[in-house]
């Protein structure tokens, strides 16, 4: 008899209790790597694709049915909840999202009304049919931090600088409350959409967190990351928290709250334990661009990461960051099985 998905492998880790191997899922495992991905969404832009529960489910199961993974994740964009409180966004392709009117000062805050469930019905819908089709495989919801969405909001899309964004911070400090506060808010109606709608888990990506120095991000972000950790305690469910080049954070990422938390490829597994709380899981962390190195440099890396995560109270094996768009699906499918038979022989 199949465990029921409270036992999975994945939600024990989650959990910091003893696994019968390492679970595996990968960011991005939906998408551009897959060619099924590719034919289903020729035609179809990423926010109708988003809001397209027939969509959203067959994408989602993609993955499941290619790598046997631990966990599915929910296929969205950090950005939904921003379009559907009326946000004149757009997911540019080859550019990113791209936000018709930057918010540059408190009258452009008046385009962040609270969300409300309806406005994502498509959602729920989505979430409920995955969690049956799923069984017990259990399924991961997600949203964007509030730091990463502000980030898209000021400068009005992507930034390699983020000095927009980091310029309203430093000199509007009370304007800079408002719209993370508002963030903070919009992000968590939508994580408890997914969780009342039977996600297992969920995931705050605050993706550009790591482009601040440790007190800018104590004194202006994470309040509001822990203002949403919070909120969804009492849900019970595993949280995870996840940036890129957050190294220098992830005492303070611990702090808000997640039960996990995601590190990318540039610190050890075994240094990132040393720098969260005990009681903390630890998520990844591959560098993708090793995928697309031959099998043999893959395996010994991929070992190497399983090596450092006996680290932690509880390891999820994850890359560092997204799949690549370049990734040989075939490469995934023989790591997620090398993950399962190497970390069972050593249970």
């Amino acid at each position: 008899m199949t465990p029921p998905v409270d036992e999975s492998a994945f939600l024990l880790a989650c959990r910091g209790r003893k696994v019968p191997y390492t679970p595996v899922w990968y960011m991005r495992q939906a998408g551009r790597s897959l060619p099924e991905y590719r034919a289903l969404r020729a035609g179809t832009a990423m926010l109708e694709a988003c809001s397209t529960p027939d969509l959203i489910v067959e994408i989602t199961m993609q993955p499941v049915r290619r790598y046997d993974v631990d966990a599915a994740i929910f296929f969205s964009d950090i950005v939904v909840p921003l379009r559907a409180v009326g946000v004149g966004i757009d997911i540019k392709p080859g550019v990113g999202p791209v936000v018709d009117q930057p918010i540059t000062s408190a009258a452009g805050l008046a385009q962040l009304r609270p969300l409300e469930p309806g406005d994502v019905q498509y959602v729920t819908q989505a979430v409920t049919t995955l969690v049956s089709e799923l069984g017990a495989k259990p399924l991961i919801g997600f949203a964007g931090g509030p730091f990463t969405l502000a980030s898209y909001l000021v400068d009005g899309g992507p930034s390699k600088n983020f000095e927009r964004t980091k310029s309203l911070m430093y000199s509007e400090p009370a304007l800079w409350a408002d719209l993370m506060g508002r963030l903070a808010e919009i992000t968590t109606c939508f994580l408890r959409v997914q969780i009342d709608a039977g996600v297992s888990a969920v995931q705050l990506f605050d993706s550009w967190a790591g482009t601040l120095s440790a007190e800018d991000y104590r004194n202006s972000v994470l309040p509001y990351s822990m203002k949403v950790f919070t909120a969804l305690a009492a849900n019970g469910v595993p949280r995870i928290h996840f940036g890129v080049g957050t190294g220098e954070l992830l005492g303070a990422m611990g702090e808000a709250g997640a039960d996990v938390v995601g590190v990318d490829w540039r610190v050890p597994l075994d240094e990132a334990a040393r720098r969260v709380r005990p009681g903390t899981a630890l998520q990844g962390n591959l560098d993708p661009a090793i995928l697309l190195a031959p099998w043999e440099v893959v395996e010994r890396r991929a070992l190497q990461v399983l090596k450092r995560g006996a680290a932690a109270e509880g390891h999820v094996f994850n890359l560092g960051h997204g799949v690549l768009p370049e990734t040989d699906p075939g490469v995934l499918a023989k790591l997620t099985e090398l993950v399962h038979v190497a970390s069972a022989r050593s249970a």
